[in-house]
């Protein structure tokens, strides 16, 4: 297994204007990640997506770190432009972006589920339909280009294990699978073994992801908690100062031969640097360990 790092994760330093996006990648390198992983790109002013992802991947061979996979949001239930062939269009759009990158793949969401207003009598199983259809388009073409996709366990809608399980098995194309994100399963309150068990033989991509953890049978924590669908209470850790399991959803992983990049995804309340690097230290010691 190699390690990279989501650019997500200094979303700290790019609000504050310490880091631009850019300067991220000298950043991950000095870091010894292998590799770098882009949530979202946003351009600077006047310059445009396409051109502004050529810099990008230049500045990555310039210092030499793997840019390994591009992250945006969709939804195929509510999409932009009001029909999914607009949304499949837009995303198409995206993977061109991800083919300048250099990446290998590329997550999309699928989507957040049904507002409010269309709620009464639907659920996934009637939403699955529409994710199977914009998802498969969007693989189809994603071959041309020599990009994998893939759906992540996010927005509790999509979350749990089976719901994307399902959705991976109706688009039934081998070049769609999962990025298994091992702490999004607290958010629907699914235990991360469960779902690595189940999840393994699909995925393509993998971030690492930890929480600090707090029963809703109690007063709800303050400052920086967020509840889960069942309304347990949730804050970013760490990898390894958590209360996902870490380690043992890597060696699930690796007995399942997956061999490719490890991203972290920091959501903590310390410094970006620290939260990442720490993190990264985690990472290799488990690594290490599972060599034996």
């Amino acid at each position: 297994m190699k390690f990279s790092v989501s650019t997500y994760s200094f979303s700290q330093l790019t609000s504050s204007g310490e880091k631009t996006e850019k300067e991220l990648i000298a950043l991950s390198k000095e870091m010894e990640f292998d590799g770098i992983e882009f949530a979202e790109i946003h351009p600077p002013k006047g310059v445009n997506k396409a051109d502004y992802a050529k810099e990008l991947r230049e500045e990555c061979e310039r210092v030499g770190i793997t840019a390994v996979n591009y992250t945006i949001g969709a939804n195929f239930l509510y999409p932009v432009g009001g029909s999914v062939e607009a949304e499949v269009s837009r995303l198409k759009d995206e993977l061109d972006i991800a083919k300048i990158l250099g990446v290998s793949g590329m997550r999309h969401d699928a989507t957040g589920g049904w507002k409010d207003k269309d709620r009464m009598g639907r659920g996934y199983n009637e939403a699955l339909p529409y994710l199977i259809e914009g998802c498969k388009k969007v693989t189809e073409y994603a071959k041309t280009l020599g990009i994998r996709t893939m759906v992540e366990n996010h927005g509790y809608f999509c979350q749990e294990s089976t719901r994307v399980e399902k959705l991976i098995n109706g688009v039934a194309d081998e070049n769609f699978g999962v990025l298994f994100d091992m702490g999004n399963f607290l958010c629907a309150d699914e235990d991360p073994i469960f779902a690595v068990g189940r999840l393994a033989p699909y995925v393509f991509h993998v971030h690492a992801k930890d929480f600090h953890l707090k029963s809703g049978d109690s007063i709800a924590p303050t400052n920086g908690f967020f509840p889960s669908r069942a309304g347990n209470f949730l804050r970013g850790a760490i990898v390894g100062h958590g209360c996902v399991p870490v380690f043992q959803c890597m060696a699930t992983l690796q007995r399942s031969s997956y061999d490719k990049f490890i991203s972290i995804e920091f959501e903590g309340i310390e410094h970006a640097e620290t939260g990442v690097e720490w993190g990264h230290n985690t990472l290799l010691r488990y690594r290490d360990v599972l060599a034996g």
